[in-house]
């Protein structure tokens, strides 16, 4: 199994080549040269298997002879022993044929959990084989960079940094990020939207001196396994309601493409999934997108549901080189284009992604509303996010097709909009329960390629 960027001129990868690698050399993001199937026979034989055993069966193909079968498996195991849940991504039912997949059960509360910790685990793994150590630069619009930081602190063979928006993530969000007191670890807020972290980021890696001299990685949804970690719980859910047998649809808050993304690559694995729901809130480029074809991004408008405060979806460019038949040079125009403030999808390559995906937008008020609805009609307290999905999947669903919808983070991360829509302010458990009280640590930097750079030069282990 090898690895291509999407944009066509950058070296094939192994998988662990890729995942340490993050971003390709090209600007492009790597993507399995050819997708793995699983059978009608292998899927229904993952009913009854535990989350980590699931885990192993979906991702073995991708892995190849990067990881052993016993390694991979001890790392998985590693990945999830701390969850605060025994099935990893449970299920709770909504309404007839609406169920919610919570995947805030990982140590910071939030779908990026599943990633982060198995992500820290190869990475650990990877580098002491190597003798080898990196940096990781991440960008984050609030949830990315805790599970980053809590994957990777302590660890001895890579120092984090991780870039978020000043001023635009929740307070749990944020203590999340700057109480950890490991060396290793450091939290940079920057002046601007998450769209300019994300820019730096990408500006970093496309300095190839900065690159190759601080051994530049990254862990933000460009990453692969970061992809391939989130496919597993399409299956786990999905088997639970009765596949192979009969299809399922999902429904997935997401401002960034990746998780809706992972559900693609589980329905070209062979998983019978119906339909893909993008949800998104007022920040609605890829509904916008989805609808007319055109990708023409704005300004980001403050939202209380700020991880999806995006313009710039960067795993969306994966979808559209499938819709492109694969076509490098053809998504790096586009990507081009972009950079000018958009571009438009071209028909064939829009019918083929209409094939796949729907999507609706849900304003302030009708997010506070659904949250209000959830708690007195479902007894289902919903951080926004999750509020977000909900709300579409009810608009959208067809009531004699399972809908799962994807609660991406626990209702504890963002307090004050529970509160003010519920009357309910939800407490964080209890193994967090100090973490108002907890020292921050935080470096505050102006959006600037320069002064990032030279404050990682300074920061990283020697």
């Amino acid at each position: 199994m090898l690895y291509i960027s999407t944009r066509g001129q950058a070296p094939e990868l192994t998988f662990e080549e890729a995942m340490l690698s993050g971003l390709a050399r090209d600007g492009g993001l790597y993507v399995p040269q050819t997708i793995p199937q699983m059978s009608h026979t292998e899927i229904k034989a993952l009913a009854g298997l535990t989350y980590e055993e699931t885990a192993f069966r979906v991702m073995r193909p991708f892995v190849n002879e990067s990881f052993s079968d016993e390694v991979l498996g001890d790392l998985i195991v590693n990945a999830y022993a701390h969850f605060g849940h025994g099935a990893r991504a449970p299920l709770v039912q909504l309404a007839p044929n609406h169920f919610l997949l919570e995947l805030f059960h990982g140590p910071t509360l939030a779908f990026k959990d599943f990633a982060m910790q198995l992500i820290g685990q190869l990475f650990q793994d990877a580098l002491e084989r190597r003798g080898e150590r990196v940096t990781i630069v991440g960008a984050t619009s609030g949830d990315t960079g805790s599970a980053a930081i809590e994957a990777f602190r302590g660890l001895d063979n890579v120092d984090v940094f991780i870039l978020y928006p000043h001023g635009r993530v929740s307070e749990v969000q944020r203590r999340q990020m700057t109480t950890p007191s490991e060396a290793n670890v450091h939290a940079l807020a920057v002046d601007g939207t998450f769209d300019d972290c994300q820019a730096r980021l990408k500006d970093m890696f496309n300095d190839f001196a900065f690159r190759d001299e601080v051994r530049l990685a990254g862990v933000n949804s460009i990453n692969w396994a970061r992809v391939l970690a989130q496919v597993v719980y399409y299956f786990s859910s999905a088997v639970s309601l009765g596949a192979p047998e009969r299809k399922v649809s999902f429904t997935v808050p997401t401002g960034n493409f990746g998780d809706i993304f992972a559900g693609y690559i589980a329905k070209r694995m062979g998983l019978p999934i119906d339909r893909l729901v993008v949800a998104t809130n007022q920040n609605d480029i890829l509904h916008r997108c989805l609808s007319t074809g055109g990708y023409q991004t704005s300004e980001v408008h403050p939202s209380i549901s700020p991880s999806m405060d995006i313009q710039v979806s960067s795993n969306f460019e994966r979808a559209l080189f499938d819709a492109y038949d694969r076509d490098g040079a053809a998504v790096a125009q586009l990507m081009a284009e972009l950079k000018e403030g958009g571009f438009n999808v071209s028909q064939g390559a829009l019918e083929t992604l209409r094939e796949h995906f729907d999507s609706g937008r849900v304003s302030e008020d009708e997010t506070l509303a659904q949250i209000a609805a959830s708690h007195a009609t479902m007894g289902e307290l919903l951080c926004p996010h999750s509020a977000i999905g909900v709300k579409v999947a009810e608009d959208l669903r067809d009531a004699a097709t399972p809908m799962i919808t994807l609660a991406t983070a626990h209702p504890a991360k963002f307090p004050d909009a529970v509160e003010n829509a519920s009357g309910v302010r939800p407490p964080l458990p209890h193994r967090m329960a100090d973490l108002y009280e907890r020292s921050e640590r935080v470096t505050r930097v102006s959006n600037d390629l320069g002064a990032l750079e030279e404050l990682i030069r300074e920061r990283r282990a020697k």
